[in-house]
């Protein structure tokens, strides 16, 4: 018994010496630039009907395993899957490991990769041809604006012509996703915050963003269904280089666009650096990291637009193609 009652004693003044700083400790979720995950991450929904889930294609364009079906303690969203950090990501990999929750492509409607994120933001001006061809100084630190959550869209979806413009444009663009949320985030340490990428189309209402309201980008860039996004999230180690990935845009069948993300000025880690400089980013935020030249408005010897019927595709290799009509 006095063994017990010196044992109780000790134990009640470690408590009282340590416990608060126990009490302040938390695991940290962390994404690694070393951690392989290996994964195309993608939104669908049942044909059949039924909610939102999440899924991991077999590969490229092919069949998808149903992550939650898989595991029910994983997310049915994105922003959610993303939150919940490396542990999700690997009880993915466990679910996938199996071979098994397999649904054939047919039987479902993909939609896009995450929809519901706290912040889209955009840089401008982030290839240099793009700046030579609008005759624009090439900028010696990234140039910010955004979109909406609500503009975007799946491939397949929509594009809706807005009543209020008659310039309408098409911009493909490589898009950063954010795994891990951060602030003040070093260049050397920006790959752990990013879980990976994904295609873009930046629609553009280029009289809303060059001359009407003031000249800013804002109301331009913002109009529902200006953000088709997908097909997938493809995870940075599924990719061989992010920064060496050839990126087009094609309109019925023309290639208007056609360049290398190898171009871009700011790549994905001095972007990082710089911006969360500013604001602290979120899990499931996005980067859409700008485009290269061939936009409509500075064709020559006159700009080209978009019109109603038109079907737009952007692609970028190793992450796939969105293809979107304008209704």
């Amino acid at each position: 018994m006095k063994l017990h009652r010196l044992f109780s004693a000790v134990l009640q003044l470690h408590k009282h010496t340590f416990g608060a700083q126990i009490a302040r400790f938390k695991p940290v979720r962390l994404f690694s630039i070393s951690t392989q995950v290996n994964m195309r991450l993608v939104q669908f929904r049942k044909q059949c009907g039924g909610s939102v889930s999440v899924g991991a294609e077999v590969s490229k364009d092919g069949d998808v395993v149903d992550l939650c079906e898989g595991d029910s303690k994983i997310p049915g969203d994105m922003k959610s899957f993303l939150e919940g950090g490396i542990d999700v990501l690997y009880a993915a990999k466990q679910v996938i490991s199996t071979g098994q929750h397999i649904l054939k492509r047919d039987t479902i409607s993909l939609l896009a990769p995450i929809n519901n994120c706290d912040k889209v933001i955009c840089i401008g001006m982030n290839y240099r041809e793009h700046c030579i061809e609008q005759k624009f100084p090439i900028p010696t630190e990234p140039i910010f604006f955004n979109k909406f959550a609500s503009t975007i869209i799946a491939s397949g979806d929509d594009i809706i012509y807005p009543e209020v413009t008659t310039a309408l444009d098409w911009e493909v663009e490589l898009v950063i996703v954010i795994g891990k949320g951060g602030k003040n985030i070093k260049e050397s340490e920006a790959m752990d915050h990013v879980i990976g990428y994904t295609v873009a189309h930046d629609v553009s209402a280029r009289d809303w963003q060059m001359k009407r309201n003031g000249g800013q980008w804002l109301i331009g860039k913002t109009m529902d269904t200006f953000c088709p996004l997908g097909p997938a999230i493809v995870t940075k180690d599924e990719l061989s280089d992010p920064h060496n990935l050839g990126i087009r845009c094609r309109v019925n069948g023309v290639t208007m666009q056609n360049s290398n993300t190898n171009q871009l000025i700011f790549n994905t880690m001095k972007t990082i650096e710089f911006l969360s400089r500013l604001v602290t980013l979120r899990a499931g935020d996005i980067i859409l990291t700008g485009t290269p030249s061939g936009v409509g408005v500075f064709r020559k010897p006159e700009p080209v637009y978009l019109k109603r019927g038109d079907v737009v595709e952007c692609e970028i290799d190793e992450i796939g193609t969105i293809s979107n009509k304008v209704v």
